[in-house]
């Protein structure tokens, strides 16, 4: 086991997320004999069948989930290090990874982006978009741009500030369904939410019970529901019904109305973090900053 080469456990993860030895090559760029004989490698090394052949294609085996989360660490690591070697830490050149919620990443960041990489041309970005959280300690990414309190040690974290929160409907919603004119008129209109009831999501509607005590939350119908917040952004501007919505987001289009705007006021807090050995390396420490300027920038828009 301790000679095993890391190239075998990629093509072993990379079957394990993909299915299938042909995918898992064409993901890595190998031939799809060479991936099989790395299975046959590690399953020979571990004496344990990894996987098992189905009409769904190939399926994991108790031992291959066990084995999934530490080769998952090991494909960070290697990513860091390569991330880390890709440029000298007094110039602003090489791969910098950010992870960021779906909608930040893809309706604020990239100008923010484009500014920082039209100022440093050598620099490299990788974004990663999730609304679960990347653990920055085991470099899973460089910095991180967080809707909850950062709460591990040795971060170095900014408070940008809360990004606010409305009701919003497309005007072609409310010219087929009415305008609601109170607060309890929502629980006659179709709302678009989240389709399971997470930790986020239960935070959420807590904050909401808190803030905006006037809104009919018990009483809301969740008819059109989405575990993704880009396709929530999609419903409401589509005119499926009304949805919570960046505030900021949201005035970009004329179309867009807000509602209740004194009765629904929902925080987004929001913070910039890094780990704090990476304070030192310019790269890291100029994208830090052009985070936190350009995300304080779209809080005061609002």
């Amino acid at each position: 086991m301790n000679n095993i080469d890391w190239d075998i456990y990629r093509s072993f993860l990379a079957v394990l997320n993909l299915g299938s030895l042909s995918a898992a090559a064409r993901e890595l760029g190998l031939t799809q004999p060479t991936v099989g004989r790395h299975v046959d490698t590690l399953e020979k090394a571990v004496g344990y069948q990894l996987f098992t052949r189905s009409q769904q294609g190939l399926l994991p085996t108790e031992p291959a989930l066990a084995m999934k989360p530490y080769a998952e660490t090991m494909a960070a690591t290697a990513a860091a290090m390569q991330r880390v070697a890709s440029g000298e830490t007094d110039a602003v050149h090489g791969t910098v990874r950010i992870s960021a919620s779906e909608v930040i990443g893809v309706e604020v960041l990239p100008v923010i982006l484009g500014r920082l990489q039209d100022a440093y041309p050598d620099l490299e970005v990788e974004v990663s978009l999730s609304d679960s959280l990347e653990d920055l300690l085991k470099r899973e990414a460089d910095i991180a741009v967080r809707m909850t309190t950062p709460s591990q040690d040795a971060l170095l974290v900014r408070r940008i500030g809360n990004i606010p929160l409305g009701l919003f409907a497309h005007r072609r919603y409310l010219e087929r369904h009415g305008t609601p004119a109170k607060p309890q008129d929502l629980t006659e209109h179709r709302f678009i939410g989240y389709g399971r009831p997470t930790a986020f999501v239960r935070q959420a509607l807590e904050e909401i019970r808190k803030s905006a005590p006037t809104f009919p939350i018990e009483g809301i119908r969740w008819k059109h529901r989405a575990d993704s917040n880009l396709a929530q952004l999609a419903a409401i501007r589509a005119g499926v019904g009304i949805g919570i919505c960046q505030v900021a987001i949201a005035r970009r289009d004329p179309d867009l109305v807000q509602l209740f705007r004194q009765d629904f006021d929902l925080p987004l807090p929001t913070w910039v973090a890094m780990h704090e050995n990476l304070k030192t390396a310019r790269r890291w420490r100029v994208t830090f900053d052009a985070l936190v300027e350009g995300l304080t920038e779209y809080v005061r828009s609002t």
